[in-house]
């Protein structure tokens, strides 16, 4: 059982920033998942492949709970995406490198 700890980004979905200030801890499949024959639906053995999510205030906490219970684990580095805000206004500037069309 291998975990991976990081900070998940905000959805695309919404414009709001839940759960992306709190550090994520999921643990890697140990077995290959298996479509059931009879309803077709996808399964698994490994209960902690994709229905364990533990959430930690920081990564230090994450990191310190998978050394006491010794699971072998992977921070990913926090990636921080860098977007200047615009306004609406900005679509119709004079400064605009193509003209506005619909």
């Amino acid at each position: 059982m291998f975990a991976r700890i990081y900070r998940p980004s905000k959805t695309a979905m919404q414009s709001g920033k839940a759960k992306s200030k709190a550090w994520l801890m999921e643990f890697s499949a140990e077995t290959a998942r298996r479509i059931d024959p009879l309803m077709g639906w996808t399964g698994a053995d490994d209960m902690a492949s994709g229905q364990v999510r533990l959430w930690f205030e920081t990564s230090d906490e994450a990191a310190a709970f998978a050394r006491k219970h010794s699971i072998p684990y992977r921070v990913d580095a926090e990636r921080v995406a860098q977007m200047k805000p615009r306004a609406y206004s900005d679509n119709f500037s004079f400064q605009r490198r193509k003209p506005w069309t619909h």
